[in-house]
């Protein structure tokens, strides 16, 4: 990447300050690029989901892994909880989703309780096993809440079996003008279900798998406690990546923790952090990280830079920590402060090797809050940061009341937010969509096949607030 001028600007730069300039390009689609990550993590789409407790569950490290990304799972979750999450995630079958299941004799209540876990707001009700019945969100309305689903249930009008095409299926679906297709094996039993748009997608993405074709998936380790035990805990478990994560990674504590992790001998890639200096990338590369996360209060659930003053604006500590990190045979992953698929496509053309997405994939029915809707009845979901008292007060659980009220003292981060479901795009697979649509074209524009060929052909310029003004479209005339 190089700037649009010889000069460079004088102050430091937002993903808001800066655009792409196109050059030649003879890539003919935006199919054609390749959006793998060569991080070593193994996901196919640069997009890694953040390590916070609203986000990060094992219903949205299930989903996103399908269609390549990772999620990380938080470092507050205990290990037999991170074990059994693994575990789950690493069994979901590549194609088809995993259901929301009912017994015919449950009720509307239950199955109204359920379904906002599904982007798709249906269930399918079993019977030892089988799937003998659907229903939906819809079939619910105006129903008696204590009315069992057996009796408003219908029969799936597309059943598939385990090694049906992904194009064949769409055009069972299609054709029978059906919202989702139920898949069985060869017994009968239930697999999981099929939607038409998840059968597209099947032929779009790329599953990010392991060696043996599990889904990935990451988890984090902070840098307090035995760090050594707790991360092995952690590869006993399975994870893909191991995450060694404090808010600032440049101190002593997280080069002992580091050097902790790497005594285990990892076959798995070690991402650090958080730093936003050269000298803070190398320094965590040097103590035996792969990855290092670069941001300091960029996130919409962080207040670290109007309490402390500390941070840097993220493109340019982005490009930064890249280069440093390159020169070293390191990666960046660029966390926070992507608001619009450009953000991302930006943080990837300075040089990161993923982007860490949190509050923007919290108002999804992926992430594992409830499903809630404010006076006017559009629906939201509560999320937190990882420094708020709520986080803070639920991972001190086990100190005693003095030291967990000490340490709630000195909190940062919203402990509360209203992250609404966009009505367009309420699935974290429909964000993905977005997402690629948008580094694919920016791809394109660059005259890039890859992720690397876009950092190399990148040319950005400098704008100011209206010239970012300028490039915002208008809901109505103006």
């Amino acid at each position: 990447m190089h700037f649009l001028s010889d000069v460079r600007p004088p102050h430091d730069l937002t993903y808001d300050d800066v655009f792409m300039v196109p050059g030649h390009s003879d890539v003919a689609s935006r199919y054609d690029v390749d959006l793998a990550t060569t991080d070593g993590t193994g996901a196919t789409l640069p997009l890694v989901v953040s390590n916070m407790t609203a986000i990060a569950g094992k219903r949205m490290a299930e989903t996103v892994a399908r269609r390549g990304a990772i999620t990380v799972i938080p470092q507050d979750i205990p290990a037999e909880v991170v074990r059994e999450v693994v575990g789950f995630v690493k069994s979901r079958h590549l194609v088809f989703d995993t259901s929301i299941t009912l017994r015919p004799d449950q009720t509307v209540a239950e199955a109204l309780a359920l379904m906002p876990k599904r982007a798709h707001r249906a269930a399918v009700v079993v019977a030892e096993g089988r799937p003998v019945g659907l229903v939906s969100e819809a079939d619910c309305r105006e129903v008696d809440r204590f009315a069992q689903v057996g009796d408003l249930m219908r029969a799936p009008a597309v059943v598939i079996d385990a090694d049906v095409d992904p194009r064949t299926a769409f055009d069972l679906l299609d054709t029978a003008r059906a919202p989702l297709a139920v898949a069985v094996d060869a017994g009968g039993l239930l697999l999981g279900v099929l939607t038409r748009t998840a059968a597209l997608r099947a032929t779009l993405y790329t599953p990010a798998v392991d060696a043996r074709g599990g889904l990935r998936i990451a988890a984090a380790v902070g840098v307090n406690g035995d760090v050594a035990a707790k991360a092995s805990a952690l590869i006993d478990a399975g994870v893909d990546c191991l995450v060694v994560d404090t808010a600032h990674g440049h101190q002593s504590r997280m080069i002992d923790a580091l050097h902790a992790v790497r005594s285990l001998d990892p076959q798995v890639p070690v991402a650090a952090g958080n730093v936003v200096s050269a000298d803070g990338t190398r320094a965590l590369i040097e103590a035996g990280a792969d990855i290092v996360k670069v941001g300091v209060g960029p996130g919409a659930m962080c207040t670290t830079r109007m309490m402390t003053g500390v941070g840097r604006p993220q493109f340019s500590a982005v490009l930064e920590c890249a280069r440093a990190a390159r020169d070293l045979g390191g990666h960046v992953w660029a966390d926070g402060g992507v608001r619009h698929p450009r953000d991302v496509a930006l943080a990837l053309a300075a040089g990161a090797a993923s982007v860490m997405i949190g509050s923007w994939f919290a108002g999804t029915h992926e992430s594992p809050g409830d499903l809630a809707l404010d006076s006017e009845g559009r629906a939201y979901k509560v999320s937190f940061g990882m420094a708020s008292a709520r986080a803070v007060a639920h991972r001190t659980s086990g100190e005693s009341a003095y030291d967990r009220a000490r340490k709630g003292l000195y909190e940062e981060g919203i402990s509360s937010s209203r992250m609404y479901l966009d009505p367009a795009r309420p699935g974290v697979e429909d964000l993905i969509d977005q997402i690629c649509s948008g580094v694919r074209s920016a791809c394109t524009y660059a005259g890039a096949t890859s992720l690397a060929e876009l950092h190399e052909r990148a040319i950005v310029g400098v704008q100011s607030a209206a010239g970012y003004h300028e490039g915002r479209p208008l809901a109505t005339s103006w």
